[in-house]
């Protein structure tokens, strides 16, 4: 933001104009609560000659009443010794039994040995699948292969669940696992469900027809004669 040109005979007179209505709010307020700030301002009350100790014993002796009466109220209710209620306390050997991602199905210890460990393992599932060696050697070649951007391309084709255990943001939400979703499972054998398919699984959604299409015929009782 430029700076104010003081020079302007323009800003002068509006800087002239705020320092009077401030001057003038000052007077007024001063005029109408003056009186009562000398008053606020000064000691009227009697000496008596507390100290900071001597109130916060008044505030302690005070509130031991409340203490007393909690204390009884608590040994009454207090349990000396806890209750089991359960005869089984899962340990950290029970904490991955069947919530791995082996024991949900959708990583083998074959194709990636990370998922292979005991049980007493504490660390985090690996959120990536293996990478192919042939995909992986990709990303090390130089100019003129430019290898960065031929592995990025290759791993954009890639569907999300080949790259992932879990999805990882909400834009592979829409498109995880299709073949597993209510279309690719109860798809019939003999229909045309390509249009609809293509409608609800795009990005955008179902669209209007063309402005080229012509529009169609209102149904009626009597059959075609031609």
């Amino acid at each position: 933001m430029p700076l104010i040109d003081i020079t302007n005979p323009d800003v002068i007179k509006f800087l002239v104009e705020s320092y009077d209505k401030t001057a003038r709010l000052r007077m007024k307020w001063n005029s109408l609560y003056g009186e009562k700030l000398k008053e606020a301002a000064t000691l009227q009350r009697e000496e008596k000659g507390y100290f900071e100790t001597d109130v916060l014993k008044e505030a302690m002796a005070a509130g031991m009443l409340t203490i007393t009466r909690d204390h009884k109220s608590g040994f009454r209710n207090r349990r000396q010794t806890p209750i089991r209620d359960g005869l089984f306390i899962p340990t950290t050997a029970h904490l991955r039994k069947g919530h791995s991602i082996v024991d949900i199905g959708i990583g083998d210890p074959k194709d990636d040995p990370r998922l292979s460990r005991p049980d007493t393992d504490l660390h985090t599932d690996p959120i990536m699948r293996p990478i192919d060696p042939k995909q992986n050697a990709i990303i090390y070649k130089g100019i003129p292969y430019f290898g960065r951007k031929v592995y990025l391309k290759s791993r954009h084709k890639m569907l999300p669940e080949n790259k992932f255990y879990f999805t990882q943001s909400g834009s592979t939400e829409h498109g995880w696992r299709l073949k597993d979703s209510y279309f690719s499972k109860n798809s019939p054998q003999y229909a045309r469900v390509c249009r609809l398919t293509r409608d609800v699984m795009s990005r955008s959604g179902p669209h209007p027809d063309p402005p080229h299409y012509g529009s169609s015929d209102e149904p009626t009782n009597q059959k075609c004669t031609s």
